[in-house]
């Protein structure tokens, strides 16, 4: 088995089958159980079918891929040690200090013109609204238990099950192939954001998907991006809640933002500083 296993890891080919193969699987059984659930328009089995879809389009294939390729596919696909407490720290520090950065890349996003192609600019605008839409609805609860629940399905399984794909398997199948971190990072956040299939929300994503290969590739944990995934997510969810709950006036959209050039400023060199500090411990001490 060893030895076949070996085999598979130098079948570039062979690797690429089977994560397809497990990816459309996965696909087709999530889609009709997302149909099935979907089909009252209740939100909570709407919730319940996104979380079992994610868990199998992003969270299977990766794992089946490296199960069957490798001889240690926890640690080869990320799980590699239990990551130190300052890189976790600095993880969600970074999550924090971008956010004036993020919100301004999504105003700018938001913005853009495709000029000539109204009628695709029509289409992803309305996209873009239903997609909104949805993410709203199913941000609306007023109960712990809600909170909880959102909690799991749109911040714990999404963070867990991305990171795994994203930056556990493409950036480091990108990294080793074009034999420069800086390329593969950026290409995995740039595949992580233009899946998502949100054009207007193009840029912050992949400003996030940057943060994250970054952190991921010096701390040498996918659990540092995990948590920052999850911090990102749970953040919106609940700023929902307390804003549902009028306990607090920010809502999801302002959370972060800022019309301060100064701050935007310190947010980017406080975010980019910190991401310097993380590498400089991973080179100083090195990584498992």
């Amino acid at each position: 088995m060893d030895e076949f296993k070996k085999n598979l890891v130098r079948s570039t080919g062979m690797r690429v089958f089977i994560y397809l193969l497990a990816l459309l699987v996965c696909s087709l059984v999530g889609g009709v159980l997302t149909l099935l659930l979907a089909a009252g328009n209740d939100i909570v089995m709407l919730k319940i079918g996104q979380g079992l879809s994610s868990l199998l389009i992003f969270v299977a294939p990766p794992l089946i891929l490296y199960g069957f390729t490798r001889h240690e596919p926890m640690r080869a696909i990320g799980f590699r040690k239990s990551v130190s407490a300052w890189m976790l720290l600095i993880g969600v520090a970074v999550m924090f200090a971008s956010l004036p950065v993020t919100n301004q890349l999504t105003t700018w996003n938001e913005k853009m013109s495709l000029g000539a192609f109204k009628a695709l600019e029509d289409l992803l605008k309305q996209m873009e609204d239903t997609a909104g839409d949805l993410t709203e609805r199913m941000l609306q609860v007023d109960t712990v238990w809600g909170l909880l629940f959102n909690l799991l399905v749109i911040a714990l399984i999404p963070a867990l099950g991305e990171e795994l794909t994203f930056r556990g398997m493409l950036q480091q199948a990108l990294v080793k192939g074009c034999k420069n971190a800086h390329v593969g990072i950026f290409l995995s956040a740039a595949i992580f954001s233009f899946i998502h299939f949100q054009f207007y929300g193009f840029l912050p994503r992949m400003f996030l998907g940057l943060l994250l290969g970054y952190m991921f590739y010096y701390s040498g944990s996918l659990w540092t991006s995990i948590l920052m995934h999850f911090v990102n997510n749970g953040a919106a969810v609940v700023v929902a809640y307390f804003e549902q709950r009028n306990q607090i006036s920010t809502s999801v959209e302002d959370f972060g933002a800022t019309d301060s050039p100064i701050i935007l400023v310190a947010s980017l060199m406080a975010t980019v500083l910190l991401i310097v500090l993380c590498s400089k411990i991973k080179y100083k001490y090195g990584r498992n």
